[in-house]
């Protein structure tokens, strides 16, 4: 049976989207990205919402062919291009680039992957993707990414309290950038 991780970017003040939705304020550098990359080819899937893959579709399926880009960001183009992808959307149509669209009854779709699935299965959000699979309690694992800066306003990562008593702290990076990564586990999930 595979895992759900969450992957999400926040504020030091809690938020995943700013003000007006505004989503390009993290600082994700190749420093960051390189950290994680081994764990993302061995995911099964990603997951994302509409927003959030209408930005990745925007720039990877192509970054492995620009002869400007660095060998980091030509290898993750090509994890990002090669991995199944599922995205949340009630009007999404023809993504493209290995990608399912589902809008029906993702919960059960989830499960049916959960039980498919050998690997991680991660999701990327957006903050409203995030927030419905905590409300049904479908995250194994949270790596969250706590960039330095305030929002002061925003759509919350948790908008309702999250119950901290079944996770396990597995370890925390920090980066030149000053952002910090804390990996969480679900004690029932750890081996």
């Amino acid at each position: 049976m595979g895992s759900v991780t969450l992957w999400m970017q926040m504020s030091l003040d809690g938020y995943a989207e700013g003000p007006d939705q505004e989503v390009h304020w993290p600082v994700v550098d190749e420093e960051l990205c390189e950290s994680f990359l081994d764990e993302l080819r061995s995911a099964d899937m990603f997951v994302y919402g509409r927003k959030t893959f209408e930005i990745m579709a925007a720039f990877w399926p192509y970054a492995d062919s620009d002869p400007a880009i660095s060998p980091f960001y030509v290898e993750f183009a090509r994890c990002w291009k090669r991995t199944p992808k599922l995205v949340f959307s009630h009007t999404l149509r023809n993504p493209g680039w290995n990608t399912r669209v589902i809008g029906a009854d993702p919960i059960a779709e989830v499960a049916a992957l959960r039980s498919a699935a050998t690997g991680p299965i991660v999701v990327f959000g957006g903050a409203e993707t995030a927030s419905y699979f905590l409300e049904h309690d479908l995250v194994d694992e949270y790596r969250l990414f706590v960039h330095p800066l305030l929002l002061g306003g925003g759509v919350p990562l948790f908008p309702k309290p999250l119950d901290t008593a079944g996770l396990q702290l597995i370890d925390i990076m920090t980066f030149d950038s000053a952002v910090v990564q804390m990996h969480y586990q679900q004690a029932e999930s750890i081996c």
